[in-house]
């Protein structure tokens, strides 16, 4: 696979912070003939460093104002298990098996921090599988914009 070169991680740049931006304004924004952008789009997609465009939701807006990570240790013999279970949890955003203290990492969303507090200890705490859940609320989010760069 050929490398990316300094247009492509533009291209992802802008992109990845705004997904809805037409062609069009791409193609202007980043001063490149309009062919050139398209093309370019259409070869990070068919060579899957593009792999879909999506929207992201302002869950605050939908009442969902809270926001938390939860870590758990579980046991090994019940990982499949116990992540199919976790899947099924309303308000899990995001699930990631890692490495160091913690077994899996989830982040949720919810009404309230009370809301997520039982979520976590009530719910996932209570799953067959589980030995131990700490529950990290937020208390701020800031969002920077991604910009790539090119790797040698």
């Amino acid at each position: 696979m050929s490398k990316l070169d300094e247009m492509d991680m533009k291209i992802l740049s802008v992109l990845y912070n705004d997904a809805s931006i037409s062609v069009p304004q791409l193609s202007k924004q980043l001063g490149v003939n309009l062919s050139v952008t398209y093309s370019r789009i259409k070869r990070l997609q068919k060579r899957g460093v593009i792999e879909k465009f999506t929207i992201q939701v302002n869950e605050d807006n939908l009442g969902l104002r809270a926001s938390a990570l939860a870590g758990l240790n579980i046991d090994p013999k019940l990982r499949e298990q116990v992540l199919a279970e976790i899947s099924k949890i309303e308000g899990v955003r995001l699930i990631r098996q890692v490495t160091g203290r913690f077994d899996i990492i989830a982040n949720f969303r919810g009404k309230s921090l009370d809301e997520l507090h039982k979520m976590v200890y009530d719910v996932l705490g209570k799953l067959p599988g589980v030995l131990h859940a700490e529950i990290f609320m937020e208390v701020s989010r800031t969002v920077p914009p991604v910009n790539f760069k090119m790797v040698e």
